[in-house]
């Protein structure tokens, strides 16, 4: 029974790094001791030495003690060993190309559909979704594929904004981004604001937080989906 909470940003403005989903966390590992963290998406270049570090002074206010999967000789039985997941945000390219690296998407999907909890923020949670062509980062690598881990049948944009009136800003909105790739792709994208979070239960993914989360789908209008309600979606098709 897969059970994850796919969170959009690991910070929101004012709090401290996690402040405000960990009473949630603190339910959410009931019983896990130790969580492993995937480090790879490095924001701002940082070290895996020093992102683990700032995870680990955030999930000992809640008594679990956190290991960096570079810490172990052999990554892949780290994965199936491990209580718990967390993989933290960065630049989703270098992520998803570290786990293909280390050959390690095939078995992450795997311990996740069989219960293994995971917390994914930002990065860390476009990699739940069909593919990543849906992050606002910058491809500074190329990985062998942008295909991610599917356990939910759609892909996240992560961080997302409404357009902001008034602005003269002439770049694209994340709407009109996401409906460029609409053009070329028929999967779903939900735009994931800040402070909100999808959590999945077996089948079932409740949208989590104060914030409405934006859905859309090819030859749509989107559409707002309010906190607390069912996010559905048909797998076939996408």
């Amino acid at each position: 029974m897969r059970k994850l909470i796919i969170a959009s940003t690991s910070t929101i403005y004012g709090s401290g790094y996690l402040e405000y989903l960990l009473p949630t966390l603190a339910g959410f590992f009931e019983g896990v001791s130790t969580l492993l963290f995937i480090p790879y998406a490095r924001p701002g270049g940082i070290t895996y030495d020093a992102y683990t570090q700032i995870a680990a002074e955030a999930f000992a206010t809640i008594n679990i003690e956190v290991l960096g999967i570079h810490e172990f000789e052999n990554p892949t039985e780290a994965l199936q060993e491990a209580e718990a997941i967390f993989t933290g945000g960065g630049n989703t390219f270098e992520l998803l190309n570290q786990l293909y690296r280390h050959d390690l998407i095939t078995e992450l999907k795997t311990v996740l559909e069989n219960g293994t909890p995971y917390l994914g923020t930002s990065a860390g949670s476009n990699i739940c979704g069909v593919s990543i062509r849906n992050t606002n980062d910058m491809p500074v690598v190329y990985p062998p594929s942008f295909n991610a881990l599917e356990t939910i049948p759609f892909n996240i944009n992560a961080h997302y904004l409404n357009p902001v009136k008034g602005s003269v800003h002439m770049g694209e909105t994340r709407e009109t981004r996401i409906q460029e790739f609409h053009i070329y792709n028929n999967t779903p994208v939900l735009g994931l604001r800040e402070g909100s979070w999808l959590e999945v239960i077996d089948k079932k993914i409740i949208l989590k937080g104060t914030l409405q989360a934006r859905w859309f789908q090819k030859n749509q209008l989107p559409k707002e989906i309010a906190s607390g309600s069912e996010v559905f979606c048909k797998k076939e098709k996408l």
